[in-house]
């Protein structure tokens, strides 16, 4: 073969390559350029779920963790173990009192008070991942504005929910986080009224198995703080 023959043979495949590659080139800038529109198509409850840790609840056996609220030089706190695939809930015995276990789809009269209890201690920990969870819930726009106690510009939804169901029906709160999407304030107003009924800071956060939890929360002059201890996953 001539060296003119292998020069045409080169060129032809250095051709073939560059057409492949170019190929290549656009098929994994569609892929992202698709990534970057679902993204884009979160709600923003969903980026919130999703920045603080969400997707690693799917691993998620057991959570055992302790609620705790001091208010002045009062002190009350309540433990609990949840089996999330089982929905298997346990309120640790307190005093002379024994364990309550009970299945979460299997609730009687005799259970409401305690999976009430139990429904608003969880919330306090895993709001973030509630706001994708929980159903029947409208939010608003996300808009920047000053939140309540530190001042700073955050951005602010409002979930409220449904009329029906649940133990609070009705209730709303306005949930303030940063661009990182990561909560640092809310307030929560009963019945939806024009008026906070609570509001608190979010802080504490804490990094568990892939869970971004935050473990302590303070009313603007600090009298009151919910906290929460022993925290502990297993997957």
């Amino acid at each position: 073969m001539k060296p003119t023959h292998l020069l045409f043979l080169f060129v032809l495949f250095t051709l073939a390559s560059c057409k492949e590659n170019k190929d290549t080139d656009v098929v994994q800038n569609a892929v992202e350029e698709v990534s970057e529109t679902v993204a884009d198509a979160r709600t923003p409850a969903e980026k919130i779920a999703i920045a603080n840790g969400e997707p690693a609840w799917n691993d998620v056996t057991s959570l055992r963790f302790t609620f705790n609220v001091d208010r002045g030089e009062n002190h009350y706190q309540r433990s609990w173990i949840w089996y999330p695939k089982q929905n298997e809930v346990v309120k640790k015995a307190e005093g002379d009192e024994n364990d309550i276990r009970y299945n979460r789809n299997e609730i009687d009269s005799s259970l409401t008070e305690t999976d009430a209890a139990f429904i608003n201690d969880s919330y306090w920990l895993l709001a973030p991942y509630k706001l994708k969870w929980d159903e029947g819930v409208q939010f608003s726009e996300p808009k920047k504005t000053e939140a309540p106690i530190s001042k700073d510009q955050l951005w602010k939804i409002t979930a409220t929910y449904g009329d029906e169901g649940g133990y609070t029906p009705g209730d709303a709160y306005d949930f303030f986080y940063d661009d990182d999407y990561r909560i640092r304030e809310w307030v929560y107003r009963k019945d939806n009224a024009d008026e906070p009924s609570m509001m608190t800071t979010w802080e504490g956060y804490k990094t568990m198995k892939g869970l971004i939890l935050s473990t302590s929360h303070k009313n603007p002059d600090g009298s009151f703080h919910l906290y929460f201890s022993d925290i502990s996953i297993q997957k």
